[in-house]
């Protein structure tokens, strides 16, 4: 492996404010084989020239110029370039520690592992919190893998005890991945426009072939929580619909590879937990707090929802979070409202 190549894939949309930060933390690392994928996804900033300012510097840079796909579309395209030995995407509004690839080229050569998990920091505007997904340095295969795989689907069991960590492993960034397991299994990335979020069933549909997965305990990846153009803080007048598609999706995969039922338990704590998204999104609407009742009524009395919650073990959760469901389970909109009304003001703190 002396020639081992890490292709990294940049998606690149209107982040001119942070861009320098992420492209500084990748041209400068310690480790030099990279292919460095820039797709600049129709950016009508200053992105393009700040790509193709870093590109006459360094010529392991692919600028792609593509109009906007999204998200998913532009990590596509990534993939259909990619060249490298193992894939590794990062968000361009975030960036990585300088030894992150040396350190994961050195975890692949001892493990030989399909995917290399490791952690990340949330860097807010005036502190920073580390995020460890999993704890040591840890090296799954065969039965041990299938228990991540389902994890990445949801919670199960005593996992309900944190709920909070329900998508801390699901992210696309955050993992290295063996090129050829992704372009083999022609694994490619759902439009968010479908499905809400990309990052989960992309991974579900990866795990399944990943036989080797190897867990490195540290925080090398700078996850932003103060970018100003960032839409978690956002209404979306179609996260309901879309992750019904979504939570669809995920059934018949369940069904088409003959899961066991921790798999389909996994998925029905997942849709029970998306209560609090759905909730939190009501919140963010310009409408009125009735409106925003009539809302979160109508979520509590949806078949798929109300199936999900009634088969919801809450002796697992902390206190606050079995009153949460509880609320949840027997319908009562208006207590559900105010404690995630409360759960907004924490996030904002």
């Amino acid at each position: 492996m002396n020639n081992f190549i890490i292709s990294i894939i940049i998606p690149v949309y209107n982040v001119s404010a942070y861009l320098r930060q992420c492209l500084d933390s990748v041209v400068h690392q310690s480790y030099s084989h990279l292919e460095i994928i820039l797709v600049n996804d129709g950016s009508t900033d200053d992105s393009l020239e700040i790509c193709e300012e870093y590109q006459a510097l360094d010529s392991r840079i692919k600028l792609i110029n593509q109009d906007n796909k999204g998200l998913s579309g532009a990590r596509n395209t990534g993939i259909d370039a990619a060249t490298g030995n193992y894939v590794f995407f990062i968000d361009s509004d975030d960036w990585i520690d300088l030894e992150t690839c040396q350190l994961l080229v050195d975890n692949v050569k001892r493990t030989n592992a399909d995917v290399v998990l490791f952690s990340y920091v949330k860097e807010f505007s005036n502190h920073s919190e580390e995020k460890f997904i999993l704890d040591g340095d840890l090296i799954f295969r065969e039965e041990e893998s299938r228990n991540i795989h389902r994890r990445i689907i949801g919670l199960y069991e005593e996992e309900l005890a944190h709920p909070e960590n329900a998508d801390s492993i699901v992210t696309a960034w955050g993992k290295l991945y063996k090129t050829d397991l992704i372009k083999r299994n022609k694994i490619y990335f759902t439009d968010c426009k479908l499905i809400g979020t990309e990052d989960m069933l992309f991974n579900t549909y990866c795990f399944k072939y990943v036989k080797a997965i190897s867990n490195m305990h540290r925080c090398l990846y700078h996850y932003r929580k103060n970018n100003q153009t960032s839409l978690t803080s956002v209404y979306k007048s179609n996260l309901f619909d879309q992750w019904h598609t979504l939570y669809s999706m995920l059934k018949e995969f369940l069904e088409r590879e003959q899961l066991d039922l921790k798999f389909q338990q996994a998925l029905n704590n997942r849709i029970s937990l998306g209560i609090i998204g759905l909730g939190l999104n009501e919140l963010y609407a310009n409408k009125s707090l009735y409106a925003k009742y009539v809302n979160l009524k109508k979520i509590l009395s949806n078949k798929r929802y109300q199936d999900a919650v009634k088969d919801l073990k809450l002796n697992y959760f902390p206190i606050h979070w079995k009153l949460f469901f509880f609320f949840a389970k027997y319908r009562m909109p208006l207590p559900l409202l105010f404690m995630l009304m409360g759960i907004k003001k924490i996030i904002h703190k």
